[in-house]
């Protein structure tokens, strides 16, 4: 995945020193500046590695991602620089980096304006790289044991909820894979044939227009079946879909 290399980044400074995260806690940010240093593919492929494996070297980096050294080496200095990673213990004569905390949130804050724009030009990026994700999923579903393929879903919905109920709703959804935490980094807690998995989930509020009349104000009305259930896709096992 070719990436330029951004030619402000080296003279840009947080405007604060980022505060350490928690060990056990993800790192918590409605710092543009700080938003904006995440937005770039390549830094987020290289969290998601060190994510998945723990630590990386550069090297490792520049192997999974297929960047050059340098390119990965830099990234990783300013995801430093911006309190994103940070020095694993070194092995040997390798310079291996680890992610701080167990994850990262972006969070706008209307008091901080900017933070929407740049909350949402990483929003796409996140959502461009999981669709990407998702297809090579699919194409190679025919290739992948029935067990594995019944146990996916892909699914969406759409309901009327108060904001109140779309916030528990969000944390609900944030926390629905907590049940399997730790098993990432302590491989003894992972149960005899389970293998990765991933979720990606999107809550929000359909766009409404203040400006528009009545009923305009919000986009068109679905069909009845889609107004008020799910829509769930599941993919064809192998014998079906060479069939």
């Amino acid at each position: 995945m070719p990436q330029t290399t951004p030619p402000d980044d080296a003279a840009h400074q947080p405007a604060q020193p980022p505060a350490p995260a928690q060990r056990d806690e993800a790192v918590t940010t409605s710092d543009p500046e700080r938003i904006r240093a995440l937005a770039h593919p390549l830094r987020l492929a290289i969290l998601d590695l060190l994510d998945d494996e723990g630590q990386a070297t550069a090297t490792r980096c520049a192997e999974v991602t297929g960047e050059s050294v340098a390119s990965c080496s830099f990234h990783l200095r300013m995801l430093a620089k911006y309190g994103f990673v940070e020095p694993a213990e070194r092995v040997g004569r390798e310079k291996p980096w680890k992610p701080v905390g167990t994850g990262r949130t972006s969070r706008y804050d209307p008091e901080q304006p900017e933070s929407l724009r740049a909350a949402g030009e990483l929003a796409r990026i996140v959502v461009d790289q999981e669709a990407a994700r998702i297809a090579h999923w699919i194409d190679g579903a025919p290739r992948q044991p029935h067990e594995w393929l019944l146990a996916s879903v892909m699914t969406k919905s759409s309901f009327w909820a108060t904001p109140a109920e779309l916030t528990e709703l969000s944390r609900e959804l944030q926390a629905i894979t907590d049940r399997f935490e730790g098993r990432w980094a302590h491989p003894e807690l992972r149960p005899e044939g389970s293998r990765p998995a991933r979720l990606f989930g999107v809550v929000n509020a359909d766009p409404f227009d203040p400006d528009a009349p009545g009923p305009a104000a919000y986009p068109a009305a679905p069909g009845p079946g889609r107004a008020h259930g799910s829509v769930t896709i599941e993919l064809p096992t192998g014998e079906e879909a060479d069939a």
